[in-house]
């Protein structure tokens, strides 16, 4: 080649074409340095039929390509995945392709690192910002700037403890080989069903085509053992497997698992991986050597150099979808690379999603059922508690019933879970005497109480602010009261009640790296934890024998505001978190406190008959036209300025074209009305299935202007109505 189409790591720019000097080999995919004004910028090159450019420029303009990486090219399939994923969800190409080179050190060659770590000497005289540091990065090491990312303090904090010898340099050689799994480690002992269903994805496998499937299973029915056979087949075959897992805290008890079964540690890949073992993992995966890459959603679009398989567990999470950047859901993009690549894609949960379950009726995907718990589990009873009926005293939580039912686990030796999906102590904090309320300054929310961190946060943009002695608006001083429980509201209650169990409270507060969810995972099996208070983030994933006892502390939580999938969204919640209790030999129970016991979701829940609430919620959603019978859009107009994020709002209402099977809804504040100091209006698309909604979309805004402080987003297939 002589000249290169090349996307570069700019997503304000389009493809830009290079000459090729005549030393240097490139071809479509390989990674390449080119020069950008003053600078050098990574891209690609991509085929010229694939990426049309703006303008042709003629030869004797083109600037020459400085570098090509000795690197594998990006492969064909991942190619057009980026393609795929930008047109689809209306983003950039370039802010797609950002996520496959997501690691620029690993674009060098090999080389070492130095990082930094605790040496365990603390001297006797330290700063508070010293003292923090070191009880925040305990056994953690990293770069100078990862470990103050880690401690919340600044650089120089970290280089102060190194000059007194409180944290040392270490070498770090960046691309040490991973250990290759064993598919012959442990193989475990399958029921006849199980043995079934993992022998039908081992043929998918072993037959090099795409193919989506279902795995639904009942919370505790081993899905996890089954497609580990299908991993153990691409192992075998000398071919890569990725998994996909909704949380990073969820990672540690999946690698205790996968270790038990392969004998080695899968290659991990989540937020939490310092610069150097990204690096490490990013060059394992492009060279083939990481033969199984476990993580999160960014996971999807790495490199992968022989692809044989993908599992997305929970796939019903709504986590897998991004709500910033390049909006996409990484479930649905998961299924598409399967397509491209022609591997079997394995979609694993006790509760699937309506969109899933449609595909499965329509014929797209094939379905595989483990109807029940592997060997002598049994699926957990469960009873409502009705709260117009047995009411808490004042000022309390948890019903008599529950509390009685945790006196008789606690003293059982079992223990239990409460479920309450909101962290913090109490979601809104106001003064009693004026009836002010504590507003972040940055959004349209409610500052939440976090009495164990004695603070105020905002749980949309981060803001805290300590509580004041005094009410700002009254100067009444000791006036603030809490309004409503939280997990810690919870726990305090736990603790008043039961003051010899031992609990813990489990959010995204207390467990934010694999690290904590390894330690909370090796206390609860150590018989550590009696109760566990906890939100979402324990609704799924873990396995503790000895959990008999579930409590969900406000079953109607989910059920009110204008979300499609709020009724669904609860009854996936609160099925998963029910799942934790009897997975041993014990029986287990659940109790749910409601006060709308008739509610659909309730009674599905009670009397497991979950066909009907699908199905009753699949034809009030057909009858609606909304996903997946129908599609949404939205559209997210933001800006510093109310007028101009009004005025522009109201500029895309007006220019909205007429277009059969498609109606423009707004614009209209949204909920959240400000986000990080941002006004926000948006605007509602709804389509008929088969219109290309993207298409009229483009068409539509790319004729439109608007003021430079303006942002305009587009969310296709939105999960937040925010």
């Amino acid at each position: 080649m002589s000249r290169a189409r090349v996307l570069l790591l700019n997503s304000a720019l389009g493809p830009l074409d290079y000459r090729v000097p005549r030393e240097m080999q490139v071809a479509p995919g390989s990674i390449v340095l080119a020069p950008l004004g003053p600078r050098q910028i990574a891209g690609v090159v991509w085929e010229a039929e694939h990426m049309p450019s703006d303008a042709e420029v003629g030869d004797n303009r083109l600037r020459n390509l400085v570098a090509a990486y000795e690197l594998p090219p990006i492969a064909a399939p991942l190619r057009r995945l980026i393609e795929w994923t930008a047109a689809y969800y209306l983003s950039p190409p370039a802010a797609v392709l950002r996520m496959a080179l997501s690691s620029a050190s690993a674009l060098d060659g090999g080389r070492t690192v130095i990082e930094y770590r605790a040496t365990g000497r603390v001297p006797e005289r330290l700063t508070p910002q010293r003292a923090q540091a070191l009880e925040r990065i305990g056994e953690r090491q990293g770069l100078v700037r990862e470990l103050a990312a880690i401690a919340d303090v600044s650089d120089a904090v970290i280089r102060g403890l190194v000059k007194i010898d409180a944290i040392e340099a270490v070498e770090i050689a960046v691309d040490d080989p991973f250990p290759l799994p064993d598919p012959s480690f442990g193989p475990p002992a399958l029921s006849p069903i199980q043995r079934e269903v993992a022998e039908t994805i081992v043929a998918a496998v072993r037959a090099r085509k795409f193919d989506p499937m279902l795995l639904d299973g009942v919370t505790g029915s081993g899905k996890t053992e089954v497609y580990f056979e299908g991993i153990a087949a691409a192992i075998e075959a000398g071919r890569q497997t990725l998994v996909l897992l909704p949380e990073i805290a969820l990672t540690e008890p999946f690698l205790k698992r996968f270790a038990a079964r392969f004998g080695h540690l899968p290659v991990a890949w989540h937020s939490d991986l310092r610069q150097s073992q990204r690096r490490r993992a990013w060059r394992a995966v492009a060279s083939g050597e990481a033969k199984v890459v476990v993580g999160a959603r960014s996971a999807l679009f790495l490199p992968y150099a022989d692809l044989g398989l993908i599992v997305v567990d929970e796939a019903h999470e709504t986590s897998f979808k991004q709500e910033d950047g390049v909006m996409y859901h990484a479930r649905d993009v998961a299924v598409m690379r399967g397509s491209f690549e022609q591997v079997p894609v394995v979609l694993a949960s006790a509760t699937p999603a309506i969109e899933t379950r449609q595909m499965v009726e329509i014929g797209r995907y094939r379905e595989l059922k483990l109807p029940g718990r592997y060997g002598v589990a049994q699926m957990p009873a469960i009873a409502i508690v009705d709260l117009t009926l047995d009411p808490p005293p004042k000022q309390r939580w948890l019903a008599p019933s529950l509390v009685t039912a945790l006196q008789e686990t606690l003293e059982r030796g079992e223990q239990s879970l409460l479920f309450l999906n909101r962290r913090g102590y109490a979601p809104l904090t106001l003064c009693r005497h004026c009836g002010h309320r504590f507003r972040c300054p940055n959004c349209t929310a409610w500052m939440v109480e976090h009495r164990l961190t004695a603070r105020l946060a905002c749980h949309h943009c981060g803001h805290v602010m300590p509580p004041p002695a005094a009410c700002p608006e009254c100067h009444e001083e000791d006036s603030l009261v809490a309004c409503g429980p939280g997990v810690e509201r919870i726990a305090d209650e736990v603790a008043a009640l039961l003051p010899d169990a031992r609990a813990a409270i489990i959010t995204s507060d207390t467990i934010w790296s694999p690290a904590k969810a390894a330690e909370f995972v090796n206390r609860m099996e150590a018989g550590d934890i009696d109760v566990v208070i906890g939100t979402q983030l324990v609704t799924k994933g873990y396995h503790f024998p000895n959990l008999t006892l579930v409590g969900v502390v406000d079953a109607d939580l989910g059920l009110s505001g204008g979300d499609l999938r709020a009724a669904e969204r609860s009854f996936q919640q609160i099925a998963q978190v029910a799942g934790r209790a009897g997975r041993g030999t014990k029986p287990g129970r659940v109790l749910v406190q409601t006060r709308e016991p008739g509610a659909p979701v309730i009674q599905a829940l009670v009397t497991s008959d979950a066909e009907s609430f699908y199905h009753a919620e699949t034809e009030s959603r057909r009858e609606a036209g909304a996903p997946p019978f129908g599609r949404y859009a939205a559209i997210i107009v933001s800006s510093e300025k109310l007028d101009e994020a009004v005025d522009t709002a109201r500029l895309i209402g007006h220019s909205a074209p007429e277009v059969e099977g498609m109606m423009v809804f707004g614009p209209a504040p949204a909920p959240l009305a400000m986000l990080r100091g941002r006004h926000r209006q948006r605007l509602l698309v709804h389509a008929r299935r088969a219109l290309d909604v993207q298409d009229v979309i483009r068409g539509w805004l790319g004729g439109l202007e608007w003021k430079r402080g303006v942002r305009v987003a587009v969310d296709v297939d939105p999960y937040s109505f925010l």
